[in-house]
């Protein structure tokens, strides 16, 4: 007997629909094949199928048994084809009855016949959705980042007994209730706020702006004078993500495994602060399988780089494409993939290899070669990509006090955040139905839709532009960086006092 059961395959963030075909012959040597172009994890499904079946107490067909995985040429890999198999052997060999069109089954299977967390739930959900009456049957660890797609029937699935037992009518598993995304519940917890950063005022405007405006951000400055502190104090200045942009941030998330078991959808801004050992295919993405790098996990969040020369220069010079583009194509013989990967990225960097190259009070141990080499490693098309430079002076010893420190008189992580939000509230309105969620995201086109300059500040931006001679590029982010800036005082137009002071954190680098 043939059947055919209805299940899916990620490409990416792509979903395509598989058709898992098993067919229980009559005649043949008894025997279990399963073809379609399937990977190791699928090919071994065999055994636990068999196994798994064996032990929930059914009785596993002594016959020649072939599972096509169509289409045929697109590769199938990972554990979430068991649960199909598994489905599609029971049918065929008469067990169960035949589900309805629109239902999908997605899971990997334990040898004792439980369900086991799996990869890619959303993806199904939103593939499904597409679908009059769909319903899904996964695994109950999954299950609930699939209940933020409305019009979908959830089945969350603990054992292939109780699955059967449902499908049979004769214990039914209960739905799950759809939950519309909110962000009424996030919060960052961070172990560092503003307020505890002696000095550095400058640097705090820096990372206001950075964060209002998804900016990208270098700091360089000697060893010890905060630049990772005010990183880590990013985090908790960040916005909560807005329903559509949790939803972009879950799928990456979800088809990556990183999704804690019971967790429905990502609420927090991510920040990924990878290794500075990290590989290309670890920073960028890539591998047999092209998974997610870090640029795509830091996707609408935070990508910190702490000492930044120290990375491979082939590694930082693959940030070219998702600093300029937002995405990263990962081109393999077999076909590519297309992360999305709009972040911010903020680098810390020192002056030279020993750290106190022009510091004020210790000598720099370095040669002009060893310096030469080390600045070497960050190439002039990657500093024209970043928006905001500050120097991070050493920190004079009153201002670390504990007895003259006056922290009602600083900026709080607390206040930081409401200044941000209220400046992204702001974008929001001006890209409505655009696409855009950031002064940092426009394209060309939308700066001059969208930033509206007055007559001097145009012109204080055409003498800065000839006398620096910025590049095309450069002369575009300086004005996404007045745009921000414009809008943390809630000026609808750029004025000159905007424009300077973005110039003042390009003239740095």
């Amino acid at each position: 007997m043939l059947v055919k059961i209805n299940s899916i395959a990620t490409v990416g963030l792509d979903t395509i629909p598989v058709d898992v075909e098993v067919d229980v012959a009559s005649r043949g040597f008894p025997g279990f094949t399963v073809v379609g172009l399937a990977g190791k994890a699928v090919d071994e499904a065999r055994e636990r199928v068999k196994t798994a079946m064996v032990n929930s107490g059914f009785d596993f067909p002594g016959k020649k048994i072939t599972v096509n995985l169509a289409p045929a040429d697109l590769p199938k890999n990972g554990a979430a084809y068991d649960l199909p198999i598994a489905i599609g052997v029971l049918v065929a060999s008469g067990q169960i009855e035949k589900p309805h069109s629109a239902t999908y089954f997605y899971g990997e299977l334990s040898l004792d016949g439980s369900l086991r967390p799996t990869r890619g739930i959303l993806l199904l959900a939103l593939f499904a959705q597409r679908k009059k009456g769909a319903e899904i049957y996964v695994p109950e660890p999954s299950a609930p980042e699939a209940t933020v797609v409305p019009r979908v029937a959830v089945y969350p699935v603990g054992t292939l007994m109780r699955l059967v037992q449902h499908l049979r009518g004769d214990m039914k598993i209960r739905t799950l209730t759809h939950k519309a995304i909110s962000n009424k519940d996030s919060c960052t917890v961070t172990d560092t706020d503003l307020q505890d950063i002696a000095g550095q005022e400058q640097a705090k405007r820096a990372i206001i702006i950075a964060a209002a405006g998804g900016h990208n951000l270098l700091m360089w400055g000697p060893p010890g004078t905060g630049k990772t502190m005010l990183a880590r104090a990013l985090p908790g200045i960040l916005p909560p993500l807005q329903p559509e942009e949790a939803l972009e941030v879950t799928r990456i998330y979800s088809v990556s495994g990183l999704l804690a078991p019971g967790t429905a959808v990502m609420t927090t801004r991510p920040f990924r602060s990878p290794h500075h050992g990290v590989s290309a295919a670890g920073l960028i993405g890539g591998g047999v399988n092209p998974q997610p790098g870090e640029v795509s996990l830091a996707h609408l969040g935070v990508l910190f780089l702490d000492e930044m020369p120290e990375f491979s220069r082939s590694v930082l010079e693959g940030l070219r494409q998702p600093m300029e583009d937002g995405v990263v194509e990962i081109v393999r013989v077999s076909g590519h993939v297309r992360y999305p990967a709009s972040f911010t990225l903020v680098a810390a960097i020192n002056p030279c290899p020993c750290g106190y190259l022009g510091h004020p009070r210790r000598e720099c141990t370095c040669t002009p070669k060893m310096i030469a080499a080390y600045r070497h490693k960050l190439s002039g098309p990657i500093i024209d990509r970043i928006d905001l430079t500050v120097l991070v002076s050493p920190v004079e010893v009153e201002k670390l006090s504990v007895t003259k420190q006056s922290p009602d008189a600083r900026m709080s992580s607390t206040m930081a955040k409401e200044l941000v939000t209220q400046t992204r509230v702001i974008q929001k309105r001006r890209f409505s139905g655009t696409g855009l969620y950031t002064n940092a995201q426009m394209k060309n086109r939308d700066v001059k839709r969208f930033c509206n300059l007055t007559p001097e500040a145009e012109n204080f931006l055409k003498v800065a532009s000839e006398k620096y001679d910025f590049s095309a590029r450069s002369y575009m982010r300086l004005i996404k960086v007045a745009r921000t800036i414009a809008d943390l005082s809630e000026s609808e137009k750029i004025l000159p006092v905007h424009m300077a002071e973005a110039l003042q954190y390009k003239q740095l680098s």
